[in-house]
């Protein structure tokens, strides 16, 4: 079955309660009934099609081609800040409400960044769509019982694909395990725990795990984005740690479990062919520093083979490129650039460690003032000199940012980046300036070496998964559950791929916690799970005024000898949006509140909205 196999059926839904009819769309040859479809092979594979509607484009697939949960975090601010009706704009000076919230309804045309947009109802949506193949496939007329098995595996990771995201942005949502009625007692309708979603997730992700059609990986292009078991062991671990998260676990401890699910997801997955992408295999592009591996690893798409040269993917998206070579690369005052785009922030920049494996903040306490000015360097590092900032720093930085006298190859010709101050590069703090980065910073993560308007590489999609995550998910579940040995051989294990120190075996486990959320942050910046993270380690009660209220930029002066200085800004004068304990979660849209919580006499709306 390819998944371009054009579909034949849309089921027409917004929201929990509007998701309950059965109307579908007309076909060539007229009106089809649901036995019409399930009494036709090439239907029913059309109808599994559908399920998988609506997965998300990520990266800069936003309105505005904006990677707007990467703008929306402290690892990233957008040029797009003064953009009076853009995504971002509306996030950063907090114009949104449980009505109209951009983050959740923004929906663009551009590179198909609709799929980028309502998530409430698109996902539910797409949940129906699942559990309706489900209860009728078992009856239907397919062209095998192995095409049978290997179908009723994927609507079941597609579904737990849709609940886990659901959980991401919204938290409680209710477990909805068969189609809905119209005549069905909404009464009873509620919000279930993230650990009763997890655990249905779970219950999902095992009935895919148990059928022996369902590959552990995509070996051929036509098959491009169809579940795996890869994919059902990494949402059932990833659903897991998310339950016992701080923001989601409801005082219960479920990290014990956590550490569980993610050990036997991690050893599931490698041994059945999934390691770290260990050896760069284009040297002439990504040179051979410590990070190349890592640095190709994110701008390649993974190949389709039975021995792949990328067995880290876990999932890959397997539309359009990322589209950013002319925005989110340099991008500033370049020839053939449509913007600058988003920047990494001096708050990421400053998470990269030192080479010999010593942070450069105190990870307790990373600045001594609100606003970031006052860096808290963390005392034992004698190598990190303030006067030499990017000197000797973890290989990944060199990966993920570009920086002042960083030397390109644009247009076949080689520039040197001037951040300085009256240099071509300089940030600027003009909000009608799009062509310039507010941080003194650029993106190079994602973005392929040499790509510019005369060599227009693109040849990146969106990874959802891939293993690193997955062993730092376990790293992180481990140090909570206080089993630290494995918690740093895990995290070692990343950390090695670009020839980083081990973490030191006499960190409290508190110190542990921290550097594993941090090792995330550094190995898996842009990829949209800072956004994430931050929240589900916040208490319920909590807020991101410690890391999102003020983020800050390098001012590099030249000076007469030809050396620089280095002071810190901060990008606004006034505090970003988006940091309120509101924040923490999206609301639920508020006509589908409106509807539900006369229904159930239950709250449904989300703190704060």
């Amino acid at each position: 079955m390819k998944l371009k196999y054009k579909f034949l059926i849309i089921l027409m839904s917004a929201g929990i309660l509007s998701s309950c009819s059965d109307v579908l769309n007309v076909a060539p040859d007229g009106t089809l009934t649901m036995e019409e479809i399930f009494s036709d092979p090439d239907r029913v594979e059309a109808l599994l099609n559908t399920c998988y509607n609506n997965i998300p484009t990520k990266g800069y697939h936003y309105r505005f081609f904006e990677p707007a949960i990467v703008s929306a975090s402290d690892d990233g601010w957008t040029s797009e800040d003064g953009t009076d009706g853009n995504l971002i704009f509306d996030v950063y000076k907090d114009n949104v409400s449980a009505s109209n919230h951009a983050m959740r309804d923004y929906e663009s045309s551009d590179v198909g960044g609709a799929a980028n947009s309502a998530y409430w109802s698109r996902y539910f949506t797409q949940i129906r769509l699942c559990s309706q193949f489900l209860e009728n496939i078992e009856t239907a007329a397919v062209k095998s019982d192995a095409l049978r098995a290997r179908m009723t595996a994927e609507a079941h990771v597609l579904r737990a694909f849709f609940y886990m995201e659901l959980i991401k942005w919204f938290g409680k949502v209710p477990v909805i395990e068969k189609t809905v009625a119209f005549d069905a007692d909404f009464s009873l309708f509620e919000r279930a725990s993230v650990y009763d979603v997890a655990k249905f997730i779970a219950q999902d992700c095992d009935a895919a795990l148990a059928v022996g059609e369902l590959p552990w990986r995509i070996t051929v292009q036509s098959e491009s984005l169809r579940a795996t078991k890869a994919l059902a062991w990494t949402l059932k671990s990833t659903a897991i740690l998310y339950a016992a998260s701080p923001l989601h676990n409801e005082g219960e401890n479920h990290w014990e479990e956590a550490y569980q699910t993610c050990k036997q997801a991690v050893t599931a997955l490698k041994s059945n062919g999934y390691e770290l992408f260990t050896t760069c295999t284009n040297t002439t592009l990504f040179g051979d520093y410590g990070a190349a591996s890592f640095h190709q690893l994110a701008c390649q798409e993974a190949d389709y083979s039975a021995s792949p040269r990328d067995k880290e993917t876990i999932y890959q998206h397997n539309q359009g490129g990322l589209f950013i070579w002319h925005i989110g690369y340099i991008g500033s005052n370049m020839a053939n650039t449509y913007k600058v785009g988003t920047c990494p922030t001096q708050e990421l920049v400053d998470a990269f460690e030192t080479t010999d494996g010593q942070p450069v903040l105190n990870l307790e306490q990373p600045y001594l003032d609100e606003r970031h000015l006052q860096p808290n360097y963390y005392a034992p590092n004698t190598t990190y000199k303030p006067d030499d900032p990017y000197k000797n720093r973890d290989p990944r930085l060199y990966a993920t940012a570009y920086m002042n006298e960083d030397i390109i190859i644009w247009d076949n010709e080689a520039v040197t980046i001037e951040a300085y101050v009256g240099g071509k590069h300089a940030p600027s703090f003009d909000q009608n300036n799009r062509s310039s980065s507010r941080t003194g910073y650029f993106q190079r993560k994602m973005t392929t070496p040499r790509a510019s308007g005369n060599n227009q590489i693109n040849n990146a999609r969106w990874k959802f998964y891939r293993l690193a995550e997955l062993i730092l998910d376990y790293a992180e579940a481990a140090a909570e559950a206080g089993h630290a040995d494995e918690a740093r051989t895990a995290a070692n294990e990343v950390r090695a791929r670009v020839n980083m120190p081990p973490l030191p075996v006499d960190l409290s486990k508190e110190q542990l916690i921290l550097r594993i959320h941090n090792e995330r942050r550094v190995e898996l910046a842009w990829e949209e799970q800072r956004y994430f993270d931050l929240r589900r380690w916040q208490s319920p009660n909590g807020d991101l005024g410690e890391t999102c209220k003020w983020l800050t930029a390098m001012i590099i002066t030249k000076e007469s000898d030809g050396g620089f200085s280095y002071s810190r800004q901060n990008i606004w004068t006034t505090p970003r949006g988006g940091w309120q304990n509101r924040s923490l979660l999206l609301p639920i849209p508020l006509a589908e509140v409106s509807r539900l919580e006369p229904l159930t006499n239950k709250t449904w709306q989300n703190p704060g909205w």
